[in-house]
């Protein structure tokens, strides 16, 4: 089994990294691979709601990206997803923002990529904002029908300057829980499959527009 952690910090060795490899020891302690890729350098820019992806359901979003389609096809291919961001001005950073809008949107405009895997989220910050952040991540891993494991207390770690995290005791426990749990889940997982327990058929999309 593997599992892609998005890294959405400018800083490829900040506190979010530091974070995702507390949780990706944890999976590699259960014989689960972590591969880390870090998105928060990249120059995105936000979906246009254009519709290209559904119309031409090739799995790519049609606007011009700095490696996006191919980080897309990495996460299809995974067993679990871990979405990491630090906090900028209480919520995710833009332009991890940017990449998850367009990836989710290709994701489920295309028959549901991302549905029924694993998937985790987590932040880390300075002081505050870790909650909304934390709601604003978790909005994509439910919108995509993953499974989603939990641990003690919210996902996120506190510190400033990069390696500072270290010294959050409690959020660094949450993170080594978060990544039991989720190996546990996916072993569940793989364990249904090979018990033969179908997953829930997949339905189309209800859609209410609240104005007509």
């Amino acid at each position: 089994m593997r599992v892609l952690a998005i890294n959405g910090s400018p800083r490829a060795a900040g506190n979010t990294r530091h974070a995702l490899d507390l949780v990706g020891a944890e999976l590699g302690a259960a014989g689960i691979d972590t591969e880390v890729v870090q998105v928060g350098h990249l120059h995105l820019r936000g979906c246009t709601a254009c519709g290209r992806c559904a119309q031409n359901r090739d799995e790519r979003c049609a606007l011009p990206d700095d490696g996006l389609n191919a980080l897309v096809a990495q996460m299809k291919a995974a067993d679990g997803l871990v979405l990491g961001s630090p906090v900028y001005f209480a919520g995710i950073a833009g332009t991890m923002k940017c990449f998850l809008d367009r990836a989710f949107y290709v994701a489920g405009a295309n028959g549901g990529l991302f549905r029924h895997k694993v998937g985790a989220a987590l932040v880390a910050l300075r002081r505050s904002g870790a909650v909304t952040t934390f709601d604003q991540l978790n909005h994509y891993l439910h919108i995509a029908e993953m499974l989603v494991p939990s641990s003690n207390y919210w996902n996120g770690v506190h510190g400033a300057k990069p390696g500072e995290s270290a010294g959050d005791a409690e959020g660094v426990q949450v993170m080594r829980l978060l990544g039991r749990n989720l190996a546990w889940l996916l072993r569940m997982r793989a364990a249904a499959a090979g018990a033969g327990v179908a997953p829930p058929a997949a339905e189309p999309k209800v859609r209410t527009n609240f104005i007509r």
